[in-house]
């Protein structure tokens, strides 16, 4: 959409910045937004939010000098609009025509493109071992990642290749040394930046159990193995194998405090089981997730901390903002939890949601078998990450 070339507004348009918009939501100021993509773009991915109302209105509908009052009679006169696009040239358009009428618009910069470069890093206040704990937090698909700090040194856990200066800058600004960078497994919704932080001196850490998928550059990296720990500062990276999502499903405990799951276990469901050998190989897949949560993930200690690699739309932040919850919280409240294992795989496979978009691509670029571009990695990654099985199946009475 993005792509054509749009006529310069007559009018001056004010623009928002995606940090500005991501602030006056999480401030729960009430925003209403005019997405002018087309519908099948915005019914796949578009920003939402309890104080957000979105209103979709294809940016064609703009393009004739007389517009259709039903297509006007769609936007609230009495109220600010917030104009969005993929990339802001059509938005700015449409935002001009609009203000021509008399409405109070602006348009969000750079689009949705804009909205997917937010990246925020959350102290996880309820971690209590040694050093910091911060989560990243990509809102656009609900990416997280992991900052474990101690001393002068650092590891970062499932690192975004797009946010690849992220992490050496937040590094040099705490005075740390990014000693690691870890996977929890082949990545399916995104471009992993393992291989880009290897290549900056940062020791790559991925597990053995994912190389027999076809990874092409093992010989680069560390392989962790089942009990496998890693040292940073006085804190301590434990390798906690969980396969089920995928074969090569990894968990880490950060200093028995905080268990980063992956896509195994999210605070609001549990991972989807087909990605990896399709529909054929999920039923043996979910077995083997059901195993995993149950040996490996609820027989740890009641308090201990579960942080996902993604949170969803349905997810309910912790006092701290953070995605994160104690493992006795999350027996409490999701079903998927408390039952025996054929009720278990039913219940997943049950529900599937679509797979991610490009995820055959992505997984290809992440296994080393492809060659992609930043910025073709960053397209290919845009939209929801839809790595859970079904949320409200998993949902507890």
């Amino acid at each position: 959409m993005d792509d054509m070339d749009f006529p310069t507004p007559d009018v001056e348009i004010e623009s928002m910045t995606p940090d500005g918009l991501k602030g006056r939501i999480d401030a729960g100021e009430d925003v209403t937004l005019l997405d002018a993509r087309m519908e099948s773009d915005y019914e796949e991915w578009k920003i939402d939010g309890e104080n957000v109302e979105s209103i979709n209105v294809p940016y064609f509908e703009f393009l004739d000098e007389e517009i259709d009052e039903d297509v006007l009679a769609q936007i609230p006169e009495d109220r600010e609009v917030t104009v969005l696009c993929a990339k802001g040239g059509a938005s700015e358009f449409v935002a001009g025509s609009l203000k021509e009428r008399g409405y109070d618009v602006n348009h969000l910069e750079d689009g949705m493109n804009g909205w997917a470069r937010i990246y925020e890093a959350v102290e996880v206040e309820r971690y209590d071992g040694a050093g910091t704990l911060y989560q990243y937090q990509r809102p656009s698909s609900g990416c997280l990642g992991y900052l474990a700090v101690d001393g002068d040194e650092a590891a970062v856990i499932d690192p975004l290749r797009a946010f690849t200066d992220r992490y050496l800058e937040d590094a040099a600004e705490l005075d740390v040394d990014l000693k690691y960078a870890i996977d929890t497994h082949i990545h399916a919704d995104h471009i992993s930046g393992l291989r880009n932080l290897a290549e900056e001196g940062v020791e790559g850490v991925i597990p053995a159990a994912a190389v027999d998928r076809g990874v092409t550059y093992a010989d680069e990296l560390t392989l962790a193995e089942d009990g496998d720990e890693f040292q940073v500062g006085d804190a301590t990276i434990k390798t906690v194998s969980t396969p089920g999502h995928t074969s090569g499903m990894t968990s880490y405990l950060i200093d028995g405090e905080l268990l980063a799951t992956g896509d195994g276990l999210f605070v609001e469901s549990v991972a989807r089981p087909d990605l990896e050998e399709g529909d054929e190989g999920a039923e043996d897949a979910a077995k083997q997730l059901y195993e995993s949560l149950q040996e490996r993930v609820l027989s740890l200690p009641d308090e201990t901390l579960v942080g996902g690699a993604h949170f969803s739309d349905s997810a309910d932040p912790a006092e701290d903002g953070t995605y994160t919850a104690p493992i006795s919280q999350l027996e409490e409240e999701m079903a998927a939890l408390t039952i025996d294992e054929a009720e278990f795989v039913e219940l997943i496979l049950s529900d599937m949601p679509p797979r991610p978009a490009n995820y055959e691509e992505i997984i290809a670029t992440n296994l080393g078998q492809q060659e992609t571009g930043d910025e073709e990695a960053f397209e290919l990654e845009l939209g929801p990450n839809n790595c859970a099985a079904s949320q409200e199946s998993l949902a507890g009475d």
